[in-house]
């Protein structure tokens, strides 16, 4: 678990490989913009508007933590060949401290 400062939380890719990702807790970013920040292959192509599914990503633990999805991202997932129950867009999420220990499975 992270320290009240830092909220860390593991990455893997669709090749399977992982790595953890431990950032400041004031950073005010989604999720999204840290993974491509992080350099992963993540589109994005509307910018984080919920828009386009192409920051699709799946919540591997801790989906439970994180807030309810809003109609819109929901309406979006729905279009997904590949959505899951526990998929995501990763721009609607915001980095805090319930992201702590999850793991995000990249969908791209």
């Amino acid at each position: 678990m992270a320290d009240k400062d830092t909220i860390s939380f593991d990455v893997q890719s669709s090749t399977g490989d992982v790595q953890r990702l431990e950032l400041p807790d004031n950073i005010n970013l989604s999720l999204m913009e840290v993974l491509k920040a992080s350099e992963y292959p993540i589109p994005a192509t509307c910018g984080g508007m919920a828009l386009c599914a192409t920051c699709h990503v799946e919540i591997l633990k801790g989906v439970e933590n994180l807030s309810t999805p809003s109609d819109t991202e929901l309406d979006m997932i729905d279009t997904l060949p590949n959505a899951a129950a526990n998929s995501r867009l990763a721009c609607q999420i915001r980095l805090d401290h319930r992201l702590d220990d999850a793991v995000i499975l990249l969908k791209g």
